[in-house]
């Protein structure tokens, strides 16, 4: 029998979803947003990168696919970073740039080069794609804080005070 009185459980850190994708002007803008929002909390909310790859974009998919790899090799935030910097590059280069990037940041890029190509993160790809759908996701960047979903793909103004106000209350600041 548990004892544990709700008092006593450890409260679940808020979750901040940004949906993105790496090939996305819009997602490289909102990257200072993002940066501002993970100094500002650190680990006090959960900050998940979401994929929402969008069909405009010839080289969004595989870009998700090599964030997850990223990740898998713990560097996916910077990998994400990275890559939004030079978004005009992975659409001139594809698929050679994201293995690149890779090795740039001391990533293993053989790795890399073997996911893209067995589909390893196809399935969390599709996963996020399909749930984006479902909630509503249009384009990226969109943000989900608390089930409110804020679409920064038309306009960035005030998005990030908007996730501020919502994070504070979740986490009574």
């Amino acid at each position: 029998m548990n004892d544990a009185s709700p008092a006593s459980t450890p409260q679940a850190r808020p979750v901040l979803d940004v949906w993105c994708e790496l090939q996305c002007p819009d997602c490289r803008t909102a990257l200072d947003d993002v940066r501002a929002l993970r100094a500002r909390y650190g680990d006090r909310i959960d900050l998940r990168l979401r994929h929402f790859p969008l069909e405009k974009h010839k080289h969004a998919f595989a870009g998700a696919q090599a964030a997850e790899e990223a990740f898998e090799q713990g560097q996916g935030w910077p990998y994400v970073e990275a890559v939004l910097g030079r978004v005009e590059e992975l659409g001139r280069k594809g698929e050679p740039f994201l293995v690149e990037v890779a090795g740039e940041l001391g990533l293993d890029a053989e790795e890399f080069d073997t996911a893209l190509v067995d589909g390893r993160h196809i399935l969390i790809v599709d996963a996020d794609q399909a749930e984006g759908k479902a909630i509503g996701v249009t384009g990226t960047p969109t943000y989900v804080i608390d089930g409110e979903r804020l679409d920064g793909g038309k306009s960035q103004d005030g998005l990030r005070e908007r996730v501020e106000e919502i994070a504070d209350r979740l986490l009574g600041s």
